[in-house]
């Protein structure tokens, strides 16, 4: 027997919230499970922010790769196998994708992408490439397998059905963070029938197809999808939060080019800031680490600093107004003004934030691959296009919402005790 064909003398599993066990017999997979760059995820949470809106909003990116793998795995176990579309050998290529997708995520991952203009997916590749201990799991299968699993990850595979089963607009990656953020932040929009959704699956050689009497379920899955969007993941306290988070790290980095003293030395941050990060340095910060630098940091001399970790810590979060910059420019222009006047940074505490999302599209020829539309599988064997059968999918196909708002620190602003009559210009403006 071969490592790639390895079982675990028993069966291993783990007790989730979603799927009730994800199951574990490939010692592959039980070896990656273990290795101390998988385990950071523990570290990183699923959702950033939103914790501070949906308290029960804890939940890690170790859980949510653990629940995408379990889906890849049944797909693959109860409605694929035998199926002459469906390639076995694939078949630890494929879970080791799922498991790994997330793989090169940073703490708040997107507020921290951000400022150091970073994308989490070059470091998961770093990752299991590099000289880790992932990579020596994979290189154990073969010496090109870490390579083919990194080209599944960022979508370069020639195994076009393998990557839509990881990444498409109904994967598996979707799948369970609809139902895993549902559960944690406690809201009903992310539940949808997935049990039906994976009976209704069936393998072609460039996607994944879903039989015509599935139709209903997809569409509640896509209907979940917009919900979950526009009710937790673009909820505008989660927003001001990342907005504080996005200016504290904006300052630190600032606050070093100047040669400022910090009480404590951000040292984790150093190579940060000087733009020359490596894998160890990137893999050594998580959201712990950022947590005890904001802390200390609230006893910085320097008052923005201070006062933007303790707004963050203590989640003292920035008001908002509703804001369109295609129509309040000029309003923009003297709201910086007044700002600036009544002695507050605008740079730090006026700020825009917008948040876009386009629930489901059609096929656009050169556009990225994971817009690849859904394809329904006829009784004929015809595959159409999902929305020229849903008037429900149809009705939100290609159609982008994006949402503006204004944040502000309205303690600042209510405080008349400087700059009284600045201030009620500033919210007779923002009201």
């Amino acid at each position: 027997m071969t490592y790639s064909t390895e079982k675990l003398s028993e069966e291993k599993v783990f007790k989730d919230p979603v799927h009730r066990y994800v199951h574990v017999r490939d010692r592959v997979i039980w070896d990656l499970v273990g290795t101390k760059e998988f385990q950071r995820l523990r570290r990183i949470k699923q959702l950033g922010t939103t914790f501070l809106t949906f308290h029960g909003a804890e939940h890690s990116r170790f859980t949510h790769s653990l629940g995408v793998y379990e889906i890849v795995r049944r797909m693959i176990d109860d409605v694929f196998d035998g199926r002459p579309e469906w390639d076995h050998d694939d078949r630890l290529l494929t879970l080791c994708a799922a498991l790994l997708h997330d793989l090169g995520h940073g703490p708040f991952s997107h507020a921290f992408e951000k400022v150091f203009d970073f994308d989490h997916e070059d470091f998961t590749r770093a990752i299991i490439l590099g000289d880790t201990e992932v990579n020596k799991v994979l290189q154990h299968v073969g010496s090109d397998f870490p390579e083919k699993v990194a080209e599944v990850i960022a979508k370069t595979s020639p195994k076009k059905l393998v990557v839509s089963m990881i990444s498409s607009q109904i994967d598996a990656d979707r799948m369970d963070y609809l139902q895993r953020d549902a559960y944690f932040t406690g809201v009903s929009y992310g539940q949808f029938d997935m049990e039906r959704i994976l009976r209704v699956m069936r393998p072609r050689e460039e996607q994944v197809v879903i039989k015509k009497s599935g139709m209903h379920a997809v569409e509640d899955y896509i209907m979940s999808r917009y919900q979950m969007y526009w009710q937790v993941y673009f909820h505008p306290v989660s927003r001001s939060a990342e907005v504080i988070l996005t200016k504290i790290l904006h300052r630190a980095k600032q606050l070093f080019k100047e040669h400022y003293l910090f009480k404590y030395e951000p040292l984790h941050f150093f190579s940060f800031f000087r733009e020359n990060v490596t894998l160890e340095d990137y893999l050594k910060l998580d959201e712990a680490v950022i947590m005890y630098y904001f802390q200390i940091w609230q006893e910085e001399a320097d008052p923005i600093l201070s006062d933007l970790c303790r707004r963050f810590v203590n989640r003292n979060l920035f008001k908002y107004a509703e804001f369109d910059p295609a129509k309040e420019y000029k309003k923009m222009a003297e709201l910086n003004a007044l700002f600036i006047q009544a002695g507050i940074d605008p740079d730090y505490y006026l700020v825009v934030d917008s948040s876009s999302d386009l629930p489901y599209d059609f096929y656009r020829p050169g556009e990225e691959e994971e817009r690849l539309p859904i394809h329904l599988l006829m009784k004929s064997g015809e595959l159409r296009e999902f929305s020229r059968e849903s008037e429900i999918v149809d009705a939100i196909s290609g159609k982008r919402r994006t949402d503006h708002k204004l944040y502000y620190p309205a303690d600042f602003l209510a405080d008349e005790t400087t700059a009284g009559e600045i201030k009620k210009q500033i919210r007779s403006l923002l009201e």
